[in-house]
């Protein structure tokens, strides 16, 4: 078989994520599992001593291998073996089970930072990012809200929208890590065009949905009420609608977020735009919460996340659920195939 008929298989990099959370020992439990076979080639970036206490918390038959570029090693997922680049020298004190460690703050840093580095340079197809103790990382100098607000800036990107997609159930969100009591005034027009503009652009090309159907929510409840709980529908959310109508998309809404969840559940939508934070993640964490995905759209480059968080209170334990980092891996690979379909047809 020659290289251009051999099927594409996607290089990816996955981050540790807190090596003092569940980040290492999903990973393991992943690799370990058969789901990762004939997705995808994956490698990691993170501390090779945190993999190797989880391998043997679980007695997992992995071995680990060192490497230092993604083209050290071929297309293809081996069982039983790690690919790991070390991201910083880090001792077993530095990564104590279930509590954060300023120690650990530059390795998992540099983690993102590398896994980035390589998707820029097209060393890798996509990146999968495990979680972060945010709290952790800003009380140790790092200035950003979150991954995606990282990730952002690591690739110059202006705009950017954080989607979490289960099997039949996709958010994005057009304001994301704010208080409650702000989002009316971030809410602007501009913003709320920009996130439905990226989601369908993600709809089509990444999702590899023809004309998608996609929904708005309203801000307030049963959507303002022609203006009794709110004038944001009338003023702000209806007229962006109007203007954004697309012979690509089909675009609806305002809708009460009460029934909306609901309407889309049952495959009558095939992604929602949330207004805030909670009015999305709350109905996809409560359908789908061990199989949903956080995926960052806008991006030069192919990036999803598992949906949770470090999970101290578990960690070490050897309970934790690698489901959402499959699923993650999964999204990644059909993304960086699809966004590799496009670019060929195009």
């Amino acid at each position: 078989m020659t290289a251009s008929s051999r099927p594409f298989i996607p290089r990816i990099a996955i981050t540790m994520g807190d090596p003092c959370g569940v980040g290492p020992e999903i990973i393991v439990k992943a690799f370990a599992s058969k789901d990762m076979e004939g997705c995808c080639c994956p490698l990691i970036v993170g501390e090779p001593l945190a993999f190797q206490r989880a391998i043997d918390l679980l007695d997992a038959e992995l071995t680990i291998h060192p490497i230092e570029n993604p083209s050290e090693i071929d297309e293809t997922f081996r069982p039983g073996t790690l690919f790991i680049k070390s991201a910083g020298e880090l001792t077993s004190a530095d990564i104590g089970y279930g509590h954060p460690s300023r120690a650990a703050c530059a390795a998992v840093v540099e983690s993102i930072r590398q896994a980035v580095s390589w998707a820029l340079e097209g060393l890798v197809n996509a990146i999968v990012t495990c979680p972060i103790h945010k709290a952790n990382l800003h009380a140790n100098g790092f200035s950003f809200p979150g991954h995606t607000e990282f990730l952002q800036e690591l690739t110059h990107t202006p705009h950017v929208v954080m989607m979490l997609a289960g099997p039949r159930l996709r958010v994005s969100l057009a304001t994301i890590h704010h208080a409650l009591a702000d989002v009316p005034r971030l809410l602007t027009p501009e913003i709320l065009r920009q996130t439905i503009e990226i989601t369908a652009q993600a709809m089509l090309r990444d999702f590899g949905v023809p004309s998608p159907r996609i929904a708005v929510a309203a801000l307030n409840p049963h959507a303002g009420e022609a203006g009794r709980f709110g004038n944001e529908e009338m003023e702000l959310i209806q007229p962006v609608i109007e203007s954004l109508q697309s012979n690509l998309y089909r675009l609806s809404g305002p809708y009460s977020p009460d029934t909306l969840f609901h309407r889309a559940f049952q495959g009558e939508f095939d992604a929602v735009i949330a207004m805030y934070h909670d009015q999305g993640l709350i109905p996809i964490k409560l359908v789908h919460f061990y199989d949903a995905v956080n995926v960052t759209l806008g991006l030069p480059i192919v990036r999803t996340s598992v949906d949770h968080g470090t999970a101290y209170e578990i960690a070490g334990t050897g309970t934790a659920n690698p489901n959402s980092l499959l699923e993650a891996v999964q999204l990644a690979a059909t993304i960086a195939s699809n966004r590799r379909k496009s670019s060929v047809q195009s």
